[in-house]
């Protein structure tokens, strides 16, 4: 219960496999509490720690880092193609090893909030996290109508241990496949290659396999909208498979399942986004007061083995939740 109180805060890395990191919630530039405090995290946790810190923060001639591009392509570029871009952009930002998360991605969030902190990542090109990397999956391909995005969280148990993973499913022409970004290898980008979603599922399962990790859960979202503006929330769980108790037949089922009740979204009207006014009231995210925090409810959720379809929200239900965002 405690892991879910955690995931629906957007909480849930902040203790991967019993090691904790902070997370920057100053925005940019850093304050000198959080840069100080990173310091001494790196040296309790590195193996070299102290010294490591006294010869980088005391080097005068530290090589210039290089800036990674954004993405750009033809109208014609083919979008496995596109996919492998993002990609290699995502992976050029390199994974954050500090013991530090820099941007502080809060999974209540509108949208459009989100959106202004993937667009506050490409500027700053600092080290990112699973979490961070799928935010910015979001915003690179907001841009490609044709390609379908949704969240794929895993639960992993290793040593008695439980590590949190997280990478953007991705849907387009008959096939799946997926951006992110890991310590592993194959535990982030599938090509565009796989054709169901369970294809999808069980090529991360044999590479946690190889890692000696157990699949104890796997959580999957629902498509998420491609307007930047949008004021909805991500439905990060709209399935939650216990990967222990459910056989093969039954694990397909509810992936098929998945599938088509994402098939059904692409059918249903967004909300309208806010007006140019009310966009320009937002602001930054990371610069002003936290948004308000609208926790899903159990109901929301649909298990793995629940064959019960939830009802549809009443559009009054849904102009209420505007007007409090």
């Amino acid at each position: 219960e405690r892991d879910e109180e955690q995931e629906d805060e957007g909480e849930e890395e902040l203790r991967d496999g019993g090691v904790p990191f902070y997370v920057n919630r100053g925005g940019f530039p850093v304050d000198e509490e959080t840069w100080e405090r990173m310091w001494r995290h790196v040296a309790r946790i590195h193996p070299n720690g102290e010294a490591l810190g006294r010869a980088i923060r005391g080097a005068t001639d530290l090589p210039k880092i290089p800036v990674p591009s954004v993405p750009t392509y033809q109208p014609t570029t083919p979008i496995p193609q596109r996919l492998e871009t993002i990609q290699k952009y995502i992976r050029d930002l390199q994974y954050n090893h500090t013991g530090t998360q820099f941007f502080e991605i809060k999974k209540s969030r509108p949208l459009t909030a989100l959106m202004d902190i993937a667009k506050e990542m490409t500027r700053e090109a600092l080290p990112i996290k699973c979490l961070e990397a799928v935010i910015l999956g979001i915003y690179l391909t907001n841009s490609m109508p044709g390609v379908e995005r949704f969240p794929i969280s895993f639960q992993s148990q290793f040593s008695g241990n439980h590590f949190h993973h997280i990478v953007l499913g991705v849907h387009s022409g008959g096939r799946f496949g997926a951006l992110g970004l890991s310590r592993r290898e194959d535990l982030m980008f599938k090509p565009l290659e796989l054709r169901t979603l369970m294809d999808l599922v069980q090529d991360f399962e044999g590479a946690y396999r190889g890692y000696w990790h157990t699949l104890r859960k796997v959580r999957i979202g629902q498509y998420v909208s491609h307007d930047p503006h949008s004021v909805e929330q991500i439905e990060w769980k709209h399935s939650i498979l216990d990967m222990e108790k459910l056989t093969r037949e039954e694990l397909r089922k509810e992936l098929e399942r998945h599938t088509r009740d994402m098939r059904l979204k692409i059918g249903k009207p967004a909300p309208p986004s806010p007006t140019k006014d009310r966009k320009n009231s937002i602001g930054s995210p990371l610069r002003g007061p936290g948004s308000p925090v609208r926790r899903i409810s159990r109901v929301e959720r649909r298990p793995s083995g629940d064959k019960k379809s939830l009802e549809r929200k009443s559009s009054e239900d849904m102009n209420g939740y505007q007007i409090r965002v």
